[in-house]
């Protein structure tokens, strides 16, 4: 088996504290005909570059139903700046169009197999997973990006198409896992497209 959820796999259940002092799980985004769940932080250049990027994705998507859900699951032993108390801040400062959860046993970011910040997970109304990888071709410096594969993919499923390009490898920082080297990946972790 695959480090990353496979296309088709169920989304993993979760229930995780979120900046607005909620608990969410997958139900309370039942609703929504479509999910897209992506793993971010609050350090990562690759994600600081493209958050307006994805803000603009959400915010184009958000009168079709699409809901997105961030979720932070480094370590803030590596990265102080990664704490649940930053998120909020953070949320606070920049206002995000998505619930922001913090992961902080890693239990989920492993049971979707996250690999980088940003990783991004796009599931249809089954919850069944459609789309997995990343956002922009050049997620460090979005203005220069020429390719937005999670509005493709988007696009195709809301049209009730197969998404055309259904796996990318996600483009940032690996995830900060607890109790190990900053550039530490799991030995089955790997790129998604060889």
């Amino acid at each position: 088996m695959s480090f990353t959820l496979p296309l088709g796999a169920q989304a993993p259940d979760f229930a995780l504290p979120a900046t607005d002092g909620r608990c969410y799980t997958l139900a309370d985004f039942a609703d929504a005909p479509v999910l897209v769940l992506f793993f971010t932080c609050n350090h990562c250049p690759y994600v600081l570059g493209s958050d307006e990027a994805t803000r603009a994705t959400a915010l184009k998507f958000a009168d079709r139903g699409v809901r997105f859900v961030g979720v932070n699951a480094n370590t803030a032993l590596t990265y102080a700046g990664d704490s649940f108390l930053k998120m909020i801040e953070r949320m606070e400062e920049q206002r995000f169009p998505w619930v922001y959860l913090r992961d902080e046993s890693q239990r989920t970011a492993l049971a979707y197999g996250a690999l980088r910040t940003p990783h991004f997970y796009v599931f249809d109304q089954e919850r069944k997973l459609a789309y997995t990888g990343r956002a922009l071709d050049n997620p460090r410096e979005a203005e220069k990006a020429t390719v937005n594969d999670l509005e493709a993919a988007l696009e195709d499923l809301l049209a009730g198409r197969p998404v055309a390009t259904p796996i990318t490898n996600p483009i940032g920082c690996n995830v900060k896992w607890e109790g190990r080297d900053a550039h530490w990946m799991p030995a089955d972790a790997c790129d998604l497209v060889r």
